[in-house]
């Protein structure tokens, strides 16, 4: 149960600290694309799990600015 441990963090932290997050994580994910179009990257799942990441943080700051 990674992912629930993950999304019981992500609703720990404040929306500052997603925002920043979700900026290292599209940056992480960029980085991956890139590995990946050059023929670098080993382990291709990661960038489906970081993308993953990333509509997780994203929901988390909708439903923290909803509230």
């Amino acid at each position: 149960m990674k992912s629930k441990k993950y999304l019981e963090e992500l609703t720990a932290k404040d929306v500052k600290a997603l925002n920043d997050d979700l900026v290292a994580a599209k940056k992480e994910l960029f980085n991956l694309r890139f590995q990946n179009a050059t023929n670098q990257l080993d382990n291709t799942a990661r960038i489906t799990e970081v993308r993953k990441n990333i509509a997780r943080i994203e929901t988390v700051i909708a439903v923290k600015n909803n509230k």
